[in-house]
């Protein structure tokens, strides 16, 4: 082999001035992953260059070309070995990203396109890419586009998504506690805020991070306005909340609990107008109206079986009812036809100027926390689907913490909210619902819905089985980039799939300080230095504490 590869392998052909001197030679042709011999002498010329692409040319992550016809291919460094027994020979794995047309004179590339019409052939030598390269193959063409930073390791040339594409077939925002996800979340959302303003965007925040970064472009709904009416709620997550009992006894609450909700909906004007009223109907009723048929249900002669299921569900009801923390969902104000109104407020239709509506569950009772989600996110589908034959008004749904919604089947809890955001990942872009998941742990997600998000955007990722259940995600050409994923730095990012045209490396565009997230990590080194209003300080807390925040 070092025969073949001898000193002149690399000059067999004189290069022009124009495009530089060759770095290495195609050593093997395999589809999208092939192998180049790269000449370790070479490289240390290219290093000096002024051009800091040009300079990280035979890096892991870096991208080179080859000339095939009029055409240049471009291709992505995947790994690097030494031949054995030289030390000038390198053989670097790379996959093919695109290519883009000679212009004849200058030997410049332009109109780059991804994918590859003809393959270079053995022997074809290899040029570094420049940074007129990448600003030609990062280009953004006529379609909608977001920009959110600039392209690794470039300073000038700018990373776009493309908004319909990545939108139309779901993304996910993955990366390590720490990472600047949260941040880098909402720098995605202002830029498509921005590019739309009349948008409908729901994002569900389980902490209360985001409530400060879109205060002025936002609606920001909590326990103290949310207002959301408990008879949206369909037959299934009416069991969620009252249905206590397990195993055998869980089916006959269901069973008795199906029957007087239908009968509670029905009594009502709206219930008494429709033909045939099915249980998950979404008609107002009244919670006394439920426990007075569930009681007189139990009261019946003709009932078989005993009065504890009846009890269960009636004592349930009017523990939740006396409860204040479920205040902002089953009130005694909420029984009105208040449903146009809050799909209204939510969906942000019309917008007026505010697209994007924050659902902070952070002060929901964690025991509905779930079917809350379940709720929201069930409304934005069913609205798309009963909507059709209207004017479509695509919805963006947007879940941070997925991974708690979305369990695997190692954690999964059978809840409603799962199958709801599974069968929106699967279904939604049918019906004009994109789904954008945040998480910090990918491996907890349900199989599969991960693999249903076009765009996949990966920050630093420290566990070995998140990386390896992000690789398993990602299309095979961004695997060279995948490698660099333990290594990024904080608001470093890997962006593949849909909304980009080949894989890219981003750094994160910084965020003015009134559209950043309340998500900082506090700084002990400073904050335990200082003293003082303890007594205020514990006081203040307690009181809310004991008022859950009212």
């Amino acid at each position: 082999m070092t025969e073949m590869l001898g000193s002149d392998a690399f000059v067999r052909a004189a290069p022009t001035t124009l495009i530089g001197a060759p770095i290495g030679i195609v050593l093997e042709i395999a589809g999208s992953s092939s192998q180049v011999v790269l000449d370790a002498r070479a490289l240390e010329l290219t290093a000096a260059n002024p051009d800091s692409v040009v300079a990280s040319a035979g890096s892991v992550g870096s991208q080179i070309k080859m000339r095939v016809g009029a055409t240049w291919l471009i291709a992505n460094i995947r790994s690097l070995r030494l031949i054995d027994g030289t030390d000038d020979r390198i053989v670097a794995q790379v996959d093919f990203l695109g290519e883009g047309d000679e212009e004849r004179l200058t030997g410049k590339l332009y109109k780059f396109r991804r994918g590859v019409t003809r393959y270079p052939n053995p022997g074809c030598q290899v040029f570094p890419v420049t940074t007129a390269d990448l600003k030609q193959v990062y280009a953004a063409d006529d379609r909608a586009t977001i920009e959110i930073g600039t392209v690794y390791p470039t300073r000038d040339i700018r990373a776009s998504l493309y908004v319909d594409a990545m939108l139309g077939k779901h993304f996910a925002l993955l990366g390590s506690t720490g990472t600047g996800k949260s941040t880098s979340a909402a720098l995605i959302l202002h830029r498509i805020c921005e590019l739309s303003p009349q948008g409908h965007v729901v994002m569900i925040d389980p902490h209360g991070e985001y409530a400060a970064a879109f205060r002025t472009n936002g609606a920001i709904y909590d326990v103290g306005n949310l207002q959301m009416p408990y008879w949206l709620m369909n037959f299934e997550e009416h069991c969620e909340v009252f249905v206590t009992s397990d195993g055998s006894e869980n089916q006959v609450d269901a069973d008795i609990l199906a029957k007087c909700l239908l009968l509670a909906r029905a009594k009502g004007r709206l219930g008494q107008e429709i033909g045939k009223l099915t249980v998950d109907a979404p008609i107002p009723y009244l919670l006394s109206d439920l426990t007075n048929i569930i009681s007189l249900e139990m009261g019946k002669m003709d009932r078989a079986g005993d009065t504890a299921p009846y009890l269960r569900l009636k004592t349930k009801i009017d523990e939740i009812k006396a409860d204040p923390r479920y205040g902002f969902m089953f009130s005694g104000m909420l029984v009105a036809d208040t449903m146009a109104d809050f799909l209204a407020r939510i969906f942000r239709l019309p917008g007026d100027g505010k697209p994007i509506s924050i659902i902070d569950v952070s002060g929901v009772p964690s025991e509905i926390t779930s079917v809350v989600v379940a709720m929201l996110s069930r409304m934005v589908f069913d609205f798309a689907i009963w909507s059709r034959g209207e004017p479509q008004r695509p919805i963006l749904l947007v879940c941070e913490e997925a991974h708690r919604y979305i369990p695997n089947e190692r954690n999964a809890d059978s809840s409603s909210v799962g199958r709801i955001l599974g069968r929106i990942a699967k279904e939604g872009r049918k019906y004009g619902v994109s789904l954008g998941l945040i998480t910090q742990r990918p491996s907890d997600l349900a199989e599969g819905v991960l693999s249903q998000c076009g765009t996949i955007i990966a920050m630093r990722l420290n566990n070995d089985r998140d990386q390896a259940f992000v690789r398993a995600a990602m299309p095979e050409g961004a695997r060279g980039f995948l490698d660099s994923i333990p290594a990024l730095r904080n608001r470093e990012c890997i962006i593949c799939g849909e909304g980009v045209a080949i894989p890219i490396r981003v750094s994160f565009d910084g965020l003015e300080d009134n559209k950043r997230p309340a998500s900082d990590d506090p700084m002990f080194s400073d904050l335990w230095r200082q003293a003082g209003g303890e007594d205020q300080i514990i006081a203040r807390t307690i009181k809310r504490w004991r008022s859950q925040g009212r």
